[in-house]
């Protein structure tokens, strides 16, 4: 496990802190961690798909909290242990990289080397959707797996997903490395990368630098802003990606400080 060790400390994202005693007693199996997971968040961008009022949303529900706040939420809402499923209407409202990090949170809590990663996915849309997941090291295989606690049956049942949810296949999943390093090879092609219609070599950068800082204990930045850049800023420059190229060759790397240029 030697070098992978540096992802079982929580980082202040991901430590659940004075609920460390709701979190002890749960399962230790991936899938039940997952299931948990599902019981107590529901997916802003799926309300009307759960049978909720859209118009109910408000503007924090994108807004990324450290885990003891979202969990805060979590018994707000519902003051029953972790374990006891709610229904949608009771469940605390997130993202994609909500699950990611309460998944991360809880592996580690159980000494298991975990990360968020900011890619893109391939099961949500016929191209590849910004998206985020949850890597934990399997110490009898040796080798990083790919977890998407947001796969619950509604979505599995939608978009026809037969994978199991902890074990998602490399092919459906690129870490934003991997697609940078895709699209500047010319295997893929960039516009089959993005967030809505935000799409194109320029988000992919906005992903490359996000994981890049997630690898290095860094799950938000000014870079989740990425909306507020202006039309004439959405370019990639031949420097930049130079160095982007580097990033995404090596995201683990000590972490190199780049500033949004908005």
């Amino acid at each position: 496990m030697e070098g992978v060790a540096r992802w079982i400390p929580h980082t202040a994202m991901t430590n659940p802190g004075r609920h460390a005693n709701a979190i002890a007693g749960l399962p230790t199996e991936i899938g039940a961690l997952i299931q948990i997971i599902q019981g107590v968040l529901v997916h802003s961008d799926w309300f009307k798909e759960y049978g909720l009022d859209e118009t109910s949303l408000n503007s924090t529900a994108r807004t990324t909290l450290p885990i003891a706040e979202r969990l805060d939420d979590v018994f707000r809402r519902d003051s029953r242990p972790l374990n006891v499923k709610r229904s949608a209407d009771k469940r605390s409202v997130g993202t994609c990289r909500y699950y990611a990090l309460m998944l991360c949170s809880l592996l580690r809590c159980r000494g298991v080397p975990a990360r968020v990663r900011c890619g893109f996915a391939a099961y949500f849309s016929e191209g590849w959707e910004d998206h985020w997941v949850c890597e934990y090291w399997d110490s009898g295989a040796e080798e990083w797996c790919l977890c998407d606690p947001q796969i619950d049956q509604m979505l599995r049942q939608r978009n026809q997903i037969s994978f199991d949810p902890a074990k998602v296949p490399r092919q459906s999943f690129l870490s934003a490395g991997e697609a940078w390093l895709e699209c500047r090879r010319s295997k893929a092609a960039p516009g089959s990368f993005g967030h809505g219609n935000t799409i194109g070599l320029w988000f992919v950068k906005i992903n490359v630098v996000r994981d890049h800082y997630v690898l290095n204990g860094r799950e938000t930045s000014s870079w989740d802003r990425w909306r507020e850049a202006p039309p004439p800023v959405r370019a990639v420059g031949s420097i930049e990606s130079e160095l982007l190229d580097v990033l995404a060759a090596s995201p683990e790397q000590p972490l190199v400080e780049i500033a949004p240029d908005w």
